[in-house]
């Protein structure tokens, strides 16, 4: 049975959480989502999440059902404790030089550029054919998936990408399994396809990082608050040629992400100018918790670096704006968007008319 049954009476306001993936960088997320399920004023509806994002989604969803906000917590502080206790054996490590130097970085590792090098030159079926993944060892051993389809208390979605058809596929709570988190994980440099009924899946950063879909469809909240790792903008161009290959991975895995929201602006602004219905279309209120300078300074080597020292100063860095965003805008829930889409695409066109479709509220 599930620890809390529905809103109490002391959660003044409710939200839906949107966890992007970020390898490492989800310990981020994991600071905003221990500061967010400490706030007793507030109820988290449901969660959506990609990868890292996925992870951090199921775990405090079983966290949730054992003992309900301060279960999450403890959930995702003893499932990233077991990632780093996992990576402790990996030959991806920093040098003795970055660790004096305050870095966080594995651009020096030698074990980090053996792999690069050869993800850039060999497929995971030829490099490695058993499909070993020590990651999925940690979440099969820490997760309860019949915990998970249980939870009735929060909504969760998890997308991966279809590997044959380019498409997100959304799963939900009782749908959700240990395959499934792993198809939101699955880096097809470094990992052959996760097969679902017989089909193959990728990452969910390509379609879905993360997906805002449902909650539009589902929830009964109106606000979304995005928990952003991909930087959306880094200033200057990049030179060196992994540099490049970072700013391509962060465009790649924020395409999808802007175009829903570029799609929810089209929305707002139709329902604004008297051309759609508000009892047909929903006006969902936009929010955002980004580590701006601190999370643009990490390299994208970084996002395998699983030292406990780096997961603690990311969930710190996590805490720290969350709590600052929620002094800031905890009375804007359930009023007003803090995150100004009209702003963000200023230099952007209006998304496809035919999206318009997939935000229709299916409340009836």
């Amino acid at each position: 049975m599930s620890a809390t049954n529905g809103r109490a009476k002391r959660h003044e306001k409710s939200i839906n959480l949107a966890l992007q993936g970020g390898g490492s960088h989800g310990a981020f997320t994991w600071g905003v989502l221990d500061r967010m399920f400490e706030e007793d004023r507030l109820w988290i509806e449901a969660i959506s999440g990609t990868s890292a994002g996925a992870m951090n989604a199921v775990v405090a969803t079983q966290g949730m059902y054992d003992a309900g906000a301060a279960g999450a917590r403890q959930a995702l502080e003893d499932f990233w404790r077991a990632v780093s206790v996992a990576g402790q054996g990996s030959p991806i490590k920093r040098t003795p030089l970055d660790m004096m130097l305050g870095s966080w970085s594995l651009d020096a590792s030698p074990g980090y550029v053996m792999m690069d090098m050869m993800s850039r030159m060999a497929s995971p079926y030829d490099l490695n054919p058993l499909g070993l993944n020590p990651l999925r060892d940690v979440v099969e051993e820490f997760i309860d998936f019949d915990k998970v389809a249980k939870c009735d208390d929060m909504g969760l979605y998890i997308s991966a990408t279809n590997v044959e058809t380019g498409r997100a596929r959304v799963f939900h709570r009782n749908e959700v399994t240990l395959d499934v988190v792993m198809a939101s994980a699955c880096l097809p440099n470094m990992f052959k396809a996760v097969e679902i009924d017989g089909v193959p899946y990728w990452d969910g950063g390509y379609m879905g990082n993360p997906v805002l879909f449902p909650f539009i469809d589902h929830s009964p909240s109106s606000d979304i608050v995005i928990v952003q790792i991909n930087p959306l903008k880094r200033p200057g161009t990049p030179r060196r040629a992994r540099d490049i290959q970072n700013r391509v991975n962060e465009i790649t895995f924020n395409a999808s992400l802007l175009r829903d929201l570029r799609t929810i602006d089209l929305i707002h602004r139709l329902i604004d100018e008297g051309a759609l219905s508000d009892q047909e279309y929903r006006v969902m209120n936009m929010h955002m918790i980004d580590g701006c300078d601190d999370m643009l300074a990490l390299d994208a080597s970084s996002k395998l670096n699983s030292e406990w020292a780096f997961l603690i100063h990311l969930r710190d860095l996590g805490r720290d704006y969350a709590d600052r965003w929620l002094g800031a805008n905890f009375d804007k829930i359930e009023v007003e968007s803090t995150l100004d889409l009209r702003d963000l695409f200023d230099d952007f066109g209006a998304p496809h008319g035919a999206n318009v479709v997939e935000l229709k509220s299916r409340r009836g």
